[in-house]
């Protein structure tokens, strides 16, 4: 099992490698997650030439750490960010994407940040409220969010506001969803949607 020494333990990951990759996704999971319930998604992506990169945050799955307890999000993306140099140096050339779900996306937008040349997109699902009240970021590459209408740990409406102030982001509905967007009935459609987009994104 891989592991790499991150900003306050190791943290693992997994890989799911596919031939003659297109683009490459680092992928971030949500509180009381981790990489392995993302199998599904991983393969799905893997099917449209996408390679997947995916951690454990701190105190989750079988990186180290107090279980649930993930530590201060600068260092969730400084882990993301380490994990983003295992893909350059395993594909090198490959244009990559950051995704993260609820924690996650606000570890992604952390990377966006601090270094956003480092991917050529970011897909952000389920949006914390704490992070959409927030001023826009700077990093103007291109951001699709994907959000439930009925989402309840993380109403839509700051979603919306935030969207609207930032030029390079496309806010994609999905009605009759929640917030664990790629568990749910609506699962299907959030995968072809990002993957229009990862696509679009790097062969456009």
């Amino acid at each position: 099992m891989p592991f790499f020494a991150g900003a306050s333990g190791q943290v693992h990951y997994r890989h799911w490698p596919v031939p003659e990759p297109v683009a490459g996704m680092v992928f971030l999971h949500g509180m009381g997650q981790h990489s392995g319930h993302y199998h599904r998604f991983a393969r799905a992506l893997g099917a449209a030439r996408i390679e997947v990169w995916a951690l454990d945050h701190v105190g989750h799955g079988l990186s180290e750490g107090d279980l649930g307890v993930y530590g201060p999000v600068p260092e969730l993306g400084q882990n993301a960010l380490l994990l983003t140099e295992i893909a350059e140096d395993q594909r090198p050339g490959l244009p990559l994407v950051v995704m993260g779900h609820s924690l996650g996306a606000a570890a992604a937008i952390e990377t966006l940040g601090v270094e956003p040349a480092r991917f050529r997109a970011a897909v952000l699902c389920g949006l914390p409220r704490a992070i959409a009240q927030r001023p826009p970021i700077a990093a103007r590459l291109p951001i699709l969010a994907v959000h439930g209408v009925d989402d309840r740990l993380a109403p839509i409406d700051a979603v919306r506001s935030w969207a609207d102030a930032m030029p390079s982001v496309a806010l994609r509905e999905y009605p009759d969803a929640g917030h664990d967007l790629l568990h749910e009935p609506v699962r299907h459609v959030v995968t072809s949607d990002v993957v229009d987009f990862v696509l679009g994104t790097v062969q456009g």
